[in-house]
């Protein structure tokens, strides 16, 4: 930080020393002008000829502009010859694209398509911005970026337009400086706001391709979706912790109910997936660079799809069946393909018996976010089974807010229910590790309140909780949402021997922790 303050002030210094230079060039100049009015306020005029002009002090600002003028008039000619283009590209698009123009892929005329070509990239995060960068590097004219968030630091390590400086700003602003840093040719269109399905077609109309880089799927329904009804190509992708996947669909984009144009997304999952079973980058985690895999081959697509010899218009056979391409960073081999079927005869979208129109998706009667469902706040426990993480403190004080009285810290259990790998981060003192995995498949006999005599033995967490069924147990999570599940099990399992014993949860989990009483501890 020093560094940077003795640099500020020392180009404040320079530029003030700048500024004093240039205000003795002004006065300087304002004498040597009032003298030269002087002199000719005293010289006798010459003649009366309009063109004999006194050229002691220069040519005069009148017939300087009169000459330039009639230079104007004639410049059509002369700038026709000199302005028109010797070459296709100009001479820094040579150098700039010469690795790629050199290669039969692509070529002048794969260059000149690239140059001409609208892209729209929905979502500027871990997949948007690799895929971003290679775009603008390989000369996409012109690139529409949508987002609605704002740049946050928990995004940094894998979405690599933004900066640490640039924390807070919206992640648009953030990738355009970065894009045009890195190509400045590159028109750049924002678009700031979330995509709603009553915006959906105006925005998309006068781009030619998309590309789905979003990370929920009532957004990917609404892209594809529309999509189809204005016949543009998609390049879907996605990732999830080592896993990514990637589809190009709409291939060709032909109208709805033509069996030869390319699946859509909901050809693909005609259904969405349970809400319950979604996982986000922010629960499931995500490595940087699987994420980075994926939005640079959605990149590769783009370019294949864009340069591709026939017309889009006239193709009727896409030049590869559709398939859908898997990665997973840590197997062997890392990726595979599985081959598509065309579009499915009764789709929604892009058969001949669609029932999604432009009339709907501009009204928004369409509601993406009831069709793919939402999960609501676990809410499984009673208040007498819950405690606030200030009262739970208290408790680990020594004094119990229930009864007031004095208490010791091992006076009871505290189970983290936190996968092992998280529970290593950061941990609240003398908590126990017991996996929610774990706790999910321990399988109970309810009608005994025991567990299920199918399996050989109980789990080791279980029988630990036995030996000390004297002391109550407090389970904490990280939202707060895992360990209310766990008292209902650990209840089912007659851990509590009949509410005999106190079984009950921290409200809100690790964060409220944070939150609450201890402000230090680690947030991921």
């Amino acid at each position: 930080m020093t560094e940077i303050l003795d640099s500020l002030r020392g180009q404040i210094a320079s530029h003030e020393a700048a500024l004093q230079d240039l205000r003795q060039q002004l006065a300087e100049a304002e004498h040597n002008h009032h003298q030269q009015e002087k002199v000719l306020r005293q010289k006798p005029k010459l003649s009366s000829d309009p063109l004999d002009h006194d050229m002691n002090f220069g040519v005069p600002d009148d017939f300087r502009s009169e000459v330039f003028a009639i230079l104007d008039q004639e410049s059509p000619i002369g700038h026709g010859i000199a302005e028109q283009k010797r070459w296709p590209l100009d001479t820094n698009e040579y150098k700039r694209y010469g690795r790629q123009l050199i290669m039969p892929e692509i070529g002048l005329q794969g260059q000149l398509k690239l140059r001409n070509a609208k892209v729209l990239i929905v979502g500027m995060g871990g997949l948007g911005c690799p895929a971003a960068a290679y775009l603008a590097g390989a000369g996409v004219g012109t690139l529409g970026l949508i987002d609605g968030d704002v740049v946050e630091e928990s995004n940094l390590h894998r979405q690599i337009l933004h900066s640490t400086a640039r924390v807070g700003m919206t992640k648009v602003q953030s990738a355009m400086i970065s894009l045009n840093s890195l190509n400045p040719t590159v028109k750049l269109s924002p678009h700031t706001s979330r995509l709603t399905p009553d915006t959906a077609l105006e925005t998309f109309r006068n781009y030619d391709l998309i590309l789905d880089c979003t990370d929920n799927p009532a957004t990917r329904y609404l892209i594809s979706d529309a999509c189809v009804l204005l016949g543009k190509t998609l390049v879907s992708a996605s990732a999830l912790r080592i896993d990514g996947q990637l589809m190009v669909l709409n291939s060709p984009p032909l109208p709805a109910g033509d069996p030869k144009g390319g699946p859509c997304y909901r050809c693909i999952f005609p259904k969405p997936p349970p809400p319950e079973s979604i996982v986000s980058c922010g629960d499931g985690g995500i490595l940087g660079p699987v994420v980075g895999v994926m939005g640079v081959l959605q990149a590769l697509e783009a370019i294949k799809v864009l340069t591709q010899r026939t017309s889009m218009a006239t193709t009727t056979i896409p030049s590869e069946p559709p398939g859908l391409l898997l990665f997973s960073a840590y197997s062997s081999p890392m990726f595979r393909s599985i081959r598509l079927r065309t579009r499915k005869p009764k789709c929604a979208a892009c058969s001949s018996q669609s029932t999604i129109t432009p009339e709907a998706l501009n009204s928004g009667s369409l509601d993406y976010v009831q069709f793919c469902g939402s999960v609501n706040p676990v809410d499984a426990l009673s208040p007498q089974e819950r405690i606030s993480a200030e009262s739970y403190a208290k408790i680990r004080l020594g004094v119990n807010p229930f009864t007031g009285t004095v208490s010791r810290k091992d006076s009871h259990i505290l189970v983290d229910t936190r996968e092992t790998v998280q529970f290593e981060l950061c941990n609240i003192d003398g908590s126990r590790n017991v996996p929610f995995s774990e706790v999910s498949a321990a399988r109970t006999d309810t009608g005994r309140g025991t567990y299920d005599t199918m399996e050989t033995e109980e789990p080791l967490w279980v029988q630990e909780l036995r030996q000390q069924p004297e002391k109550p147990i407090f389970v904490v999570c990280r939202f707060g949402n895992d360990s209310q599940l766990t008292v209902k099990k650990m209840k089912a399992l007659g851990l509590d021997y009949g509410g005999k014993r106190f079984i009950g949860d921290v409200r809100g989990g690790l964060r409220a922790w944070k939150e609450a009483v201890d402000h230090d501890f680690p947030e991921y």
